[in-house]
């Protein structure tokens, strides 16, 4: 077979991944011919790519080439893939070309290269959530996901062109970017040049024709709005009238928590900090918050949840903090402990235990599997060259010594590991190392020393990772990192070191020498357990009725995921091993890195002297939880999502229907008589907590949070369309209308309590003192929307539940965390021009919040509701013209006739 490919041409890039995933499957040769060469002698027109079979027959359509490679590796295509296949060809294509077009050849970017392609986006969007697949057709990859991905790939491998309200299309985007065929055919099409590869082709390409009156919908809401079917509806009456009724009997509470037979028993780890150190915000999201609010969630379901940290208190890392503050070992870790305690507490966080690691436990357990490891021939011994300090007479473990990273050029890169590009490193493969103690230039010295053989159990790996992958909910950046470590070939990992301050190594001729930190901190989560309950083997020796969940950064992955596993799997003692690997991108500070040196970001223990409560912080954090990419953290995006998510539509909702209540009925939910379109209402609001359930079932925790502020978007438009306030003063019917709306929408607001306890629980107790709700509409979230606050039920005092963030309190707070950074306004009533990234924030913010007024303009909405839309429009683009430092221009009104 012959596959003639162009250079630049977008339809390569399918063909050559569904290639890939047929290698070896038939002889391929791949020719490369100019975009203008007419390939197959009986069409017309140039056609690219183009494969000609071995029979001398052609296939010159993209989909058609790469079902042919699917077939050949053995994938048969059911009927929902051809439908994919067919939208792809009639829908998708003609968007994405003009979209392609408009950024390449003519240079348009934002909305106008977005907005032919959104309703695309959206509809694949939906359609992977609500199946809760992690593929188009199923759960295993078809033809039509190569040929989607593929198409999207060079618009989407451009972060600002993947909406990230759209979670699900991101989670399955990324799955697949991070697949070897998939990464081979981006590298070969696009040549490290991204989407500019393609301008040479386009150019010589005829403009498409995309039909701009297309309505392209910003609100994928109304479209399922308008698809319910009646059972759906009559399904959701049915749950809703059952009331609390329905809900199982609480758990009750015991402790120590244990794993129960017969019951779903959630294990949940959060990496283990370093003690040496503050948090930073990055590291509170990338493991204990994320963990946390998957806790929080499993204990709402009644799943049998034990949820555990603590701090990581051996190695260099304690050892160098200690030289520097002038105390002992452990001095440095009782005060950091109590100091990462005390920030953990103030965020809220629900640990069932946070330990530490330099117990007797640990040194039990870690000497423990050492001698199992031992006894199974899985531990090495060989003389190491390592790098050795003459002034201070010692050798040099990893983070007493740095240099510039061989790697990547990184000029801070720590004797174990580079934090710039991630690659970890034997200290004497620096360049220009210097001792961190005195500065000197340490010599190569020889040191004997132990190694876990990492190649001699790569097979037992390579099996339990078949096993335990597929179908987990293993991250895409968790896969990739395992993937690349398997495919560069596992060696012999070194396990000691030269220092005292660590767990002793129980060999004869090594009692000097201590374990290697990332040996034996994992095994700090099993001595934790150990230290909370000497039954702690029904969790970590009980693979069979456990689930394991761990948190972390993706630069914990390989330890957590490949050297523990190991560990464990040679150790022969029956491991609980982890099931799902929670792995985050890194998050940044605005346009930088948190850095406590030079006094340059939030960190956990400044947090509480913002003013800022913590749940804000939760909320802010976890909205821009960095899932599928790295993210920053930006003082202005704070500023709007309070004052538009929290403020203006979860927290003016709740008020809102909990004041109706009070002002209107005197405190008490009046009569429900439910309508057509509340019954609608009621079912759509039990698909959006069905969604919800889906998403946190797969640890899509920042997905997860849109749904409820989605939930709360639904409940304002009620109130604005049936409009209680002016009702209550009309007729019967009218009153009894106002009745129903309000007892209705008290009732969302109650449903939206408890989904927001795993993530403001404070909050989430607020509002359920001022609804006055049960104990068990607290403590279980049901898959359905249930009455809980049923006729003649009595709320208690409603209160705000949020307050505006002001410019000048974000701007002192900007300009108080930027360290170098932020410059100071010399006069107060100077306006400091934000950065292009704030800029680029608030000008989208105000592309949407156009696109919703344009829409209810569009619609003839209430005017009130428009009215409101407007408002908050012009707010922002007051923002944007303080962001961007130009004069505030006066609104112009009508004149009056």
């Amino acid at each position: 077979m012959r596959l003639f490919v162009s250079e630049g041409a977008p339809g390569t890039l399918p063909v050559l991944a569904a290639a890939g995933r047929a290698q070896g499957r038939a002889q391929l040769l791949i020719s490369t011919v100019g975009p203008e060469e007419c390939v197959v002698p009986f069409l017309t027109r140039p056609k690219i790519p183009v494969l000609q079979l071995d029979s001398g027959n052609y296939l010159f359509s993209t989909n058609a080439i790469c079902r042919y490679f699917f077939l050949l590796s053995g994938s048969e295509q059911d009927d929902l893939t051809n439908q994919w296949l067919e939208w792809e060809a009639t829908e998708l294509q003609p968007a994405l070309s003009a979209a392609l077009y408009y950024l390449v050849v003519q240079g348009k970017k934002g909305e106008d290269v977005l907005g032919p392609i959104r309703r695309a986006l959206t509809h694949i969007d939906h359609s992977l959530s609500r199946r809760s697949c992690p593929f188009l057709a199923g759960e295993t990859e078809s033809v039509a996901d190569i040929v989607l991905w593929g198409a999207l790939y060079p618009l989407l491998q451009d972060p600002a062109y993947l909406p990230e309200e759209l979670g699900a299309l991101h989670s399955w985007f990324q799955t697949l970017s991070s697949q070897e065929p998939c990464q081979r055919a981006a590298e070969t099409v696009l040549k490290k040049q991204g989407i500019l590869a393609l301008r040479p082709y386009l150019q010589k390409q005829l403009q498409p024709s995309f039909l701009e009156g297309r309505a392209v919908s910003n609100e994928p809401e109304e479209e399922e709005l308008a698809t319910l079917s009646e059972e759906e509806i009559a399904m959701a009456v049915t749950a809703w009238e059952k009331g609390l009724g329905s809900l199982p009997p609480l758990r009750p509470k015991q402790k120590p928590v244990l794993p129960v037979a017969g019951e779903r028993n959630v294990l949940i780890t959060s990496a283990l900090p370093y003690v040496n150190n503050v948090p930073h915000l990055g590291n509170i999201i990338g493991c204990v918050l994320s963990a946390d609010v998957f806790a929080r969630y499993s204990r709402l379901r009644q799943w049998n949840t034990l949820y555990l940290c603590g701090t990581d208190e051996y190695g260099t890392a304690t050892e160098t903090k200690a030289m520097e503050e002038g105390l002992t070992p452990q001095e440095i870790c009782d005060k950091y402990h109590v100091i990462h305690a005390d920030i953990y507490r103030w965020f809220n966080i629900s640990f069932d235990i946070f330990g530490r690691t330099t117990t007797s436990q640990q040194t039990e357990i870690t000497q423990d599997i050492f001698q199992r490891l031992w006894n199974r021939g899985f531990v090495l011994q060989d003389t190491v060259e390592q790098l050795r300090c003459e002034r201070c007479a010692r050798f040099l473990a990893d983070r007493f010594v740095e240099g510039v990273c061989p790697f990547c050029g990184y000029e801070e890169a720590r004797g174990d590991q580079c934090d710039k590009c991630g690659k970890l490193i034997n200290a004497v493969e620096l360049k220009k190392p210097q001792c961190k103690v005195c500065r000197s230039c340490p010599v190569v010295r020889s040191s004997r020393h132990l190694f876990l053989d990492l190649p001699k159990l790569e097979d037992r790996l390579e099996e339990w990772l078949g096993k335990t992958v597929p179908g987990s909910d293993w991250t895409p950046n968790a896969r990739f990192i395992i993937r690349s470590w398997l495919r560069d070939g596992l060696k012999p990992r070194c396990i000691t070191r030269d220092l005292k301050w660590g767990t002793p190594v129980p060999l004869e001729g090594f009692e000097d020498k201590v374990f290697y930190v990332w040996f034996d901190a994992t095994f700090g989560y099993i001595s934790i357990t150990a230290n909370y309950t000497d039954q702690w083997e029904k969790w970590w020796k009980n693979p069979e009725q456990v689930n394991l969940y761990q948190f972390m950064a993706k630069d914990n992955v390989p330890f957590h995921g490949l050297v523990f596993p190991c560990s464990a799997l040679g150790a022969e003692d029956n491991y609980t091993l982890v099931s799902h690997l929670i792995a985050t991108e890194y998050l940044n500070y605005e346009d930088g890195k948190f850095s406590k040196s030079r006094g340059v970001g939030v960190f956990g223990d400044m947090a509480k002297d913002t003013g800022i409560p913590a749940d804000i912080w939760r909320f802010y954090l976890l909205y821009i939880r960095p899932e599928g990419q790295d993210s920053a953290f930006s003082w202005t995006d704070m500023l709007l999502k309070n004052n538009s998510e929290l403020l203006n539509n979860l927290g003016n909702f709740i008020n809102r229907a909990g004041m109706f209540v009070s002002k209107f009925f005197g405190g008490y939910v009046p009569e429900m008589v439910l309508t057509s379109d509340d019954q609608r209402l009621l079912a759509h609001v039990s698909l959006e907590l069905q969604h919800y359930h889906q998403l946190l079932e797969k640890v899509r925790i920042r997905d997860a949070l849109r749904s409820i502020l989605t939930i709360s978007r639904y409940g304002n438009q009620y109130i604005q369309v049936n409009e209680p306030w002016k009702r209550i003063k009309g007729s019967e019917a009218d009153r009894q209308r106002a009745g129903t709306v309000t007892g209705l929408a008290v009732n969302i607001a109650a449903l939206l309590s408890t989904m927001l306890q795993p993530y403001m629980p404070t909050v989430s107790s607020m509002i359920a003192a001022q609804l006055q709700l049960p104990s068990p509409a607290c403590s279980i979230l049901p898959t359905d929307f249930l009455c809980t606050l049923p006729a003649g039920h009595q709320i208690g005092t409603v209160s705000p539940l949020f307050q505006k963030l002001e410019n000048d309190q974000i701007e002192n707070l900007r300009q108080r965390f930027g360290g170098g950074q932020a410059k100071v306004s010399p006069k107060p009533a100077v306006v400091e021009i934000a950065g292009p990234q704030q800029i680029q924030v608030l000008m989208d913010e105000v592309t949407k919040q156009g696109n919703i007024v344009r829409e209810l303009k569009a619609q003839k909405a209430d005017k009130n509701q428009v009215a409101a839309e407007v408002a908050k429009l012009l707010d922002l683009k007051k923002q944007l013209a303080l962001a961007e430092g130009k004069p505030l221009e006066t609104p112009k009104g009508k004149k009056k006739k």
